[in-house]
C-alpha cells in the first residue's frame, strides 16, 4: 500500500477532529498523525480510513474508532519503555499507536485469522511487538508483571485474573458491560491486594470472548 500526500492530509484532519473532541496528549495526537490507518483496513473500506468511525475487519471484528483508540490510550497514561499487555490485537492499529509512544508491547489475539494478518502487517511496517495467539482472559503470566494492561473488547466484568499480572502502581483500562454498551473503567493497582476503580464514560465494543479460534 502507498501512504500518499492525500492520506497524510486526511490524517491531519483526523488529528484535528480528535483534538476538538478533547484529546490533549500531544504524543498520542502525533502518533495518530503518523500511523497510516488505511494500511490496517480491508480494501473495500480504505477510502473511509480517516473518518472518525469504526469499520469491520475480518472474523466479525472491527477496527476501533480513532477517537476511542486515542481515549483509551490517553487514559492508560503510557510512558516510554513501559511494558504493556494489549488484549485483543485486532487489526494491529492500536498496537502501532502504543509502539509509537515507545511502549514495549505484548499483544494477544484469540482469532487466528486476525493474529496472522496483524502480525504480518505490523512486521511489514517495521513494528516489533511480542505477538501471542491465545485466550486474552489468560493474559501472559510468563511475561508478567506489566506496567499497563489495555483491553480492546467489552468484558462482562473486570477480569480479575489479569489484574494479578499488573505491576503495583500499574493501570488497566477496560470497557465493562454487555452488548448494549460498556463503561470505560481504569483500575489502578495500589498494593498487592488493593485496587482503585474509576469510570470514564460509555462506549461500544465487540464482546471479549474466552478461548481461541
Amino acid at each position: 500500500m502507498i501512504d500518499s500526500y492525500r492520506h497524510k492530509g486526511l490524517r491531519q484532519k483526523l488529528v484535528e477532529t480528535i483534538r476538538e473532541k478533547g484529546i490533549k496528549d500531544v504524543r498520542i495526537l502525533e502518533a495518530i498523525g503518523k500511523v497510516p490507518r488505511h494500511f490496517f483496513m480491508d480494501s473495500g473500506f480504505v477510502e473511509f480510513a480517516y473518518r472518525d468511525q469504526a469499520f469491520p475487519i475480518a472474523a466479525g471484528q472491527t477496527i476501533s474508532q480513532p477517537y476511542t483508540v486515542a481515549f483509551q490510550t490517553e487514559l492508560l497514561q503510557v510512558k516510554k519503555h513501559e511494558k504493556v499487555l494489549e488484549v485483543g490485537t485486532g487489526s494491529g492499529y492500536q498496537c502501532a499507536i502504543l509502539l509509537e509512544l515507545g511502549a514495549k508491547v505484548h499483544t494477544i489475539e484469540r482469532q487466528r485469522e486476525l493474529f496472522l494478518k496483524a502480525k504480518t502487517k505490523l512486521n511489514e511496517m517495521g513494528y516489533k511487538p511480542y505477538f501471542y495467539y491465545g485466550d486474552g482472559y489468560l493474559g501472559q503470566a510468563s511475561q508478567a508483571p506489566f506496567d499497563k494492561i489495555l483491553i480492546t473488547a467489552g468484558a462482562p466484568e473486570i477480569p480479575r485474573d489479569l489484574l494479578k499480572q499488573l505491576n503495583i502502581g500499574g493501570r488497566m483500562v477496560v470497557p465493562v458491560g454487555g452488548s448494549s454498551g460498556q463503561v470505560m473503567i481504569a483500575v489502578d493497582r495500589i498494593s498487592e491486594e488493593e485496587y482503585k476503580e474509576t469510570e470514564h464514560g460509555y462506549f461500544a465494543f465487540v464482546p471479549m470472548l474466552k478461548g481461541k479460534q
